[in-house]
């Protein structure tokens, strides 16, 4: 077997792996070998395992996951008038592949209707394929519904940071893989920011991100919140 496919299937959850057969048991059995996320963001997991502990979680509601761009979203909790609770648990500089670690502590607790991810761009930028993005995300969803089989799941495509043109490939192809399978599922969602945040002529608009050409601006994170709001209810 080929190391892609094999880091493939490593980075596939257990209920997708159920129908893979010869292959699917021996990722299961490789499964150990994923690596935990890095100690230097316990201390923003333990940051936000400690404020669910003061202030208690309310279910039903929305929990936003994923990286700095989501840690970043100031006023995200009111950014959805009528959705009762919003909740924000961004890590910066997480990967997509961290999250399965962080189901427990941080969204289980929650017990969400619905689950907004974004995350896939530093897997990228770290040398992840497109593939192992796909990977990561299957995984995610298999965490949440085995401690939430009810909860619907909605992936933020990859956006077009300037900063990481470079990369550009390698997200489209990373967000067609991860919208085409979820499209196929049940209870699932893909949620495109990526083509609203081109100009006419396929560029990233420069207006919606801030000067370090990464994060998003006010206006970048009011555009998503057009195009998410239409995401909010089955």
């Amino acid at each position: 077997m080929s190391l892609s496919r094999r880091r493939w299937l490593v980075g596939l959850g257990s209920a997708a792996l159920a129908g893979l057969g010869p292959l699917g048991r021996e990722a299961a059995a490789q499964a150990a070998l994923i690596p935990p996320p890095p100690a230097r963001w316990q201390a923003e997991v333990d940051a936000w395992r400690a404020l669910d502990q003061r202030l208690a979680p309310v279910p039903g509601g929305i929990v936003f996951i994923g990286s700095s761009t989501v840690r970043l979203w100031g006023g995200l909790e009111q950014a959805f008038p009528g959705e009762t609770p919003v909740v924000r648990r961004g890590v910066g500089g997480s990967r997509l592949s961290d999250w399965p670690t962080w189901i427990g502590p941080l969204v289980v607790p929650h017990a969400p209707r619905l689950v907004i991810v974004y995350a896939g761009e530093n897997d990228l930028a770290e040398g992840a394929s497109p593939q192992d993005v796909l990977a990561a995300f299957v995984r995610v969803v298999d965490g949440l519904r085995q401690a939430l089989p009810a909860v619907r799941v909605a992936f933020v495509s990859i956006k077009p940071s300037p900063s990481r043109l470079a990369l550009t490939d390698a997200m489209r192809e990373a967000n067609l893989l991860v919208q085409t399978w979820a499209l196929a599922g049940e209870r699932l969602d893909y949620i495109d920011v990526h083509t609203a945040m081109l100009d006419n002529d396929g560029r990233p608009r420069p207006e919606l991100f801030v000067r370090d050409q990464l994060h998003l601006s006010a206006e970048g994170y009011a555009l998503w919140r057009q195009v998410i709001s239409a995401h909010l209810r089955p």
